[in-house]
């Protein structure tokens, strides 16, 4: 699994009529195998609807012409990893482009199914600890370039790590201006609450009530102390 930090990203584009030099099958699905053969950390193929490449020819999937398409395959790994593998896929891409990039590893989730469903069959251990629970009542039409304001906040604090985060829709509310928020006939709304809940240790929820503070405009942001019991089946 790969871990924080600098690594690198590798993309191959290859047009879908090209041929392994050797093995005669076609080059994308050979340079696919060849990684997963190579135990890389993941890797992708995508199929472009429209390319040109140095012969300014364009290739789309509608065109009786040209009905061939470009194949983008894509992975990501540290830098000795895809010093490893490099030399042979530039001994299998005669006929295409190999693209390598500075990237960093933010978060890598690869949990063991198997071992979640051991884990279910363990013994209940009962944990409970000192934490800090942050509740933010927004409207449901606040928004934060584009998208609902809720939606990007979930998203920051999975990016921040929080160990969770819960969405309530309400249906009926009024806040500091005093106006009523509630939901209509037919479930037309007017601008309903909504209030996301966070539970984590005093360090995170400082930063997370940081984080969203700056992502708001009119809400408001309320922290407690809570004694928090976790239930844990396994190890």
């Amino acid at each position: 699994m790969l871990e924080k930090g600098p690594a690198k990203k590798v993309t191959v584009w290859v047009n879908e009529d090209t041929k392994h030099p050797h093995h005669r099958e076609k080059l994308w699905l050979a340079v696919f195998e060849f990684l997963r053969h190579k135990k890389v950390a993941g890797a992708s193929v995508t199929r472009t609807q429209m390319s040109f490449g140095d012969r300014q020819l364009i290739h789309r999937g509608e065109s009786p012409e040209t009905p061939e398409f470009a194949y983008r395959i894509e992975f990501v790994e540290t830098a000795p990893r895809v010093e490893e593998v490099l030399p042979t896929l530039y001994e299998m891409v005669v006929d295409g482009l190999i693209e390598v990039q500075d990237t960093t590893v933010i978060k890598d989730v690869n949990q063991d199914k198997t071992l979640v469903e051991a884990d279910l069959t363990g013994t209940l251990e009962r944990r409970q600890e000192k934490a800090q629970m942050m509740r933010v009542f927004l409207g449901e039409r606040d928004k934060w370039h584009g998208e609902p304001l809720y939606e990007a906040i979930v998203k920051r604090l999975r990016m921040l790590d929080i160990s969770g985060a819960t969405v309530y829709r309400g249906i009926l509310g009024y806040g500091a201006k005093g106006s009523t928020h509630r939901e209509r006939f037919l479930h037309i709304s007017e601008d309903l609450p909504v209030m996301i809940a966070v539970i984590d240790s005093h360090a995170k929820i400082a930063e997370a009530a940081a984080a969203v503070e700056e992502m708001m405009g009119d809400g408001l942001i309320a922290v407690s102390e809570i004694n928090a019991v976790r239930l844990v089946r396994g190890e």
